[in-house]
C-alpha cells in the first residue's frame, strides 16, 4: 500500500513539504457525468433554460472553482494555474452531460485536485440551474482520466 504523505510521524495531518522538488509541467484531466431527464438535455442544448446560459455559467464556474482548490480542501497547495479548460459533450437520448476539464501548471505537486473540484462545481451548477425543471438530477462519476508530470510520472486511466 502507498504510503499516505498527508500524515506525519504522529499520524496527524500535514501539508505535505514539496519545498525541495523541481518545478515541472503538470496537467491534469478530470471527467464526470451529469444524468438528468432528456428534456431537461435539450431544454440545455436549445438555450431554453430560465436561468440562462448553463453551460457558459458552469464554465465559469468550474474555473473559479479550480483556482479556489486550494481554499477549499484543506491540504491542497494553493497553485498558480497556467490553463484550465472545460467541455461539455451532451447526449440528449440517454439524458446525459459529460464534463471534461484539463487544468495545467508549471509547478512542484500535481493539478489532479484542480481538475476534479472544476468538474465537481461545473456538475453543481447545472443542478443548481435546473433544479426547477428537473429535481432527480444525478451527479455521477467524478475521477481522474490521466495526470502528467512530476515525480510520479503519468497516470492514464484504463476506460
Amino acid at each position: 500500500m502507498a504510503e499516505f504523505t498527508h500524515l506525519d510521524d504522529k499520524n496527524r495531518a500535514r501539508m505535505v513539504d514539496v519545498t525541495e522538488k523541481e518545478p515541472s509541467l503538470r496537467e491534469a484531466v478530470a471527467e464526470g457525468t451529469v444524468f438528468m431527464k432528456p428534456e431537461t438535455v435539450r431544454e440545455i442544448e436549445t438555450g431554453k433554460v430560465a436561468k440562462g446560459n448553463v453551460y457558459g455559467t458552469a464554465r465559469i464556474a468550474g474555473i473559479m472553482a479550480a483556482k479556489m482548490t486550494g481554499n477549499i480542501i484543506p491540504m491542497c497547495h494553493p497553485l498558480e494555474l497556467t490553463g484550465i479548460d472545460i467541455d461539455f459533450t451532451a447526449d440528449p437520448e440517454r439524458g446525459e452531460i459529460t464534463i471534461e476539464a484539463r487544468v495545467k501548471t508549471v509547478g512542484r505537486t500535481g493539478v489532479e485536485m484542480e481538475a476534479m473540484t472544476a468538474v465537481s462545481v461545473a456538475a453543481l451548477t447545472i443542478y443548481d440551474m435546473c433544479k426547477s425543471a428537473d429535481r432527480e438530477i444525478v451527479l455521477s462519476e467524478i475521477k481522474l482520466l490521466r495526470k502528467s508530470g512530476g515525480k510520479s510520472g503519468t497516470f492514464v486511466r484504463e476506460r
